[in-house]
């Protein structure tokens, strides 16, 4: 019998009478009520939604009031908000059934909440219309020309605290001080629950999948305030997994899903290689679902079946983006991809893109020449599992043409390489590029002919890549690279690192930082190619300061001979520092708004010179989306230059860093 679907007055028999001994607990569990899914909302705006009032038959108003009596530590707030009745006072019942329905199944979520507040002998009564709904019989209606009145009592009664302890495997006792279930500790539900969730989790990743409770005792004993917890647990035997079966698929070759899944026969049970070939196969982009559960029982010759099954995605797709910065102009670009071309989720991906559209040219007058626009077309190929399923081959194809601040460049570049995930939080990548470009800039025309083997190594364990509220992300990069033409060898590295932190649990306001240092080895300036050197500057770098202005300069009046167009223009360094802080403020639950300083340093040495550091300062918003936060920030230049203007705007989607 369960103690919540009692009225009030028994539950208080039954929890002074020692009563019934897994009702406490189990009652919890069926607590839970489903919420209602929200409309579609946009930007603010909501779409497709239902006037739920008009949908009301026979609709009854009513008013409630919630008396908490003695009400301690703020238990009142609590019991509100676990309340339906309180929560849709506004919204109208169908009928005098409706309102009495709704009564009766609030009854069950405050009595929930008390559990969870640990106050096992609390008694809730709820009258309508100054009538007990215990003495209400199940047709009664109200007087509803105005609105029923409906109020709301609780006696909280005592906090229990955890009394004697026992916790059993096939009889063996369990410690139960590595679960925090030691005796004097706090005994609300939620918290005894959730130490019995991770005592039977532990079990399971001792390899046994079957895993039960078979006996539960729990007393609440109302003349101490102790409540007595004792489980019997039947851990079962450690099984080693068996073979993987897969159905849902339709284009993709079932063997490689279960190749990718990576869930070894003769391997002993493990919910965590079970999540992992989840995580695993989603990451291939080619599944809008995946599930993957061990069998119910063991086959025949003892092993574990395993059952995948998974959804396709449309493997076509196509989209379009847009960027906008006050200095470096407008972007779009438009891509088309395939995500499953042979049937083993390999996967092409066509991008093309137009940018510094109305940027600032190095006269600072606004550029409409066609002739001065930035292009970019490449396509990148991805072939997952080429080294074991947590490997993916990626070749890509590159060209462009781009004008920024320090110099013009045309280039293609083509790469061959690997990327192998060490761990779920860690990631290499190594792969040989060659490229050709023709750079011209204060000196002249040169053209580089180079040979390169980038290395990177990431370690990323933010909730979100888009909104991280927590966690911490460290990218390191070292590219040794050989120029054909002037026979220069030299070295780039790069380390950047991000952390994130949440001020409170709401994630209303979350502090960010992030440090970037790079240096480039093995050859003077004029020897590494423009846009391999170090800059700043820019809505991903230091904001408020135009894009590359954050550098040591060529000479304000070009010498006889040199180009004058890139006179007074940056040159590049062979080091970086960068720093950024930023202050993200919920002020609903879309929109943040964010004041941010930055500051970066660039050096035509090793070590950038700290006397010259470029601190900008502003302010931005976000609005949230289920895509990603679209991101306005302003910042303005505390130390302005030739090319900076008193402040600059950027635009896009997702957070700064």
């Amino acid at each position: 019998m369960s103690l919540l679907t009692n009225n009030s007055s028994v539950l208080a028999a039954l929890v002074r009478g020692r009563g019934l001994a897994s009702a406490v607990l189990a009652a919890l569990i069926l607590s839970g009520v489903p919420q209602p899914a929200n409309a579609f909302e946009l930007f603010g705006m909501k779409f497709f939604e239902k006037d739920e009032a008009e949908e009301v038959l026979e609709p009854v108003d009513y008013t409630v009031t919630l008396t908490v009596q003695p009400d301690e530590e703020g238990l009142r707030d609590t019991l509100e908000d676990a309340s339906s009745l309180v929560a849709d006072e506004d919204d109208p019942v169908s009928g005098s059934l409706g309102l009495l329905s709704k009564a009766r199944n609030d009854r069950k979520r405050l009595v929930a909440a008390l559990y969870e507040n640990a106050r096992y002998d609390g008694v809730v009564h709820i009258l309508i219309d100054g009538q007990d709904i215990d003495d209400l019989a199940p047709d009664a209606t109200f007087d509803t020309s105005r609105p029923v009145p409906v109020g709301i009592f609780i006696d909280p009664g005592q906090k229990y605290v955890l009394g004697a302890v026992d916790i059993t495997a096939n009889g063996v006792p369990i410690d139960p001080e590595p679960y925090e279930l030691e005796p004097g500790m706090d005994a609300s539900s939620v918290r005894v629950l959730d130490a019995e969730a991770h005592v039977l989790e532990d079990l399971r990743n001792e390899g046994r999948p079957f895993v039960a409770i078979v006996e539960r005792d729990v007393i609440a004993d109302a003349a101490t305030g102790r409540l007595d917890y004792q489980i019997a647990i039947s851990p079962g035997e450690r099984v080693p997994f068996g073979t993987t079966y897969v159905k849902g698929n339709k284009a993709v070759d079932p063997g490689f899903i279960a190749y990718m899944a990576d869930i070894e026969p003769g391997e002993t049970f493990s919910p965590e290689v079970i999540d992992a070939a989840r995580q695993r196969l989603l990451k291939l982009g080619v599944f809008s679902s995946v599930t993957v559960k061990e069998g119910q029982a063991t086959d025949a010759d003892g092993t574990l079946p395993v059952q995948i099954e998974v959804g396709e995605r449309k493997f076509r797709y196509f989209g379009v983006g847009a960027t906008y910065s006050s200095t470096e102009g407008a972007g779009i670009e438009g891509y088309w991809g395939h995500r499953n071309l042979f049937g083993r989720a390999e996967s092409l991906r066509l991008d093309a893109s137009v940018s510094r559209i109305g940027a600032t040219d190095r006269n600072d007058e606004t550029n409409f020449d066609p002739g001065e626009i930035d292009y970019q077309a490449s396509a990148v190929f991805r072939k997952p599992g080429v080294l074991g399923p947590d490997s993916v081959y990626v070749g890509s194809i590159e060209g462009l043409i781009e004008h920024p601040l320090a110099y013009d460049r045309s280039s293609i570049a083509v790469t061959s390489g690997v990327e192998y995930d060490l761990t779920p939080t860690q990631k290499v990548a190594v792969s040989i590029k060659g490229e050709y470009e023709e750079i011209t800039d204060y000196l002249g025309t040169q053209d580089y002919l180079i040979a390169s083997l980038p290395m990177t190594y990431t370690f990323d364990n933010r909730d979100a890549p888009l909104n991280p509220t927590e966690g911490f992300y460290a990218k390191l990069m070292a590219e040794p690279s050989f120029d054909f033409e002037g026979s220069v060898p030299y070295v780039e590295t790069r380390a950047d690192v991000a952390s994130y932190l949440s001020l409170n649990e709401t994630d209303r306001f979350i502090v960010a930082g992030r440090l970037g240092y790079g240096m480039i080895f093995g050859a003077d300036l004029e020897d590494v190619p423009n846009d391999r050197r170090f800059y700043a500057g820019g809505g991903g770098s230091v904001r408020g300061y135009g894009f590359q202005s954050i550098s040591p300069y060529y000479p304000e009046e070009a010498a006889p001979g040199f180009n004058e167009e890139f006179e007074d223009t940056p040159t590049g360094g062979l080091s970086l520092f960068e720093a950024s802080a930023e202050l993200r403020i919920g002020i609903t639950d879309h929109l943040q708004i964010v004041p941010f300083v930055d500051a970066g340093a660039v050096g035509d040495d090793l070590v950038p010179d700290f006397s010259e550091m470029k601190i900008g300062v502003g302010v931005g918003a976000r609005y949230l989306t289920s895509f990603g936060p679209i991101r306005i920030d302003v910042g303005m230049p505390l130390d302005q230059g030739p090319h900076d203007d008193s402040f600059a705007i950027y635009a896009g989607i997702g957070q700064a860093f």
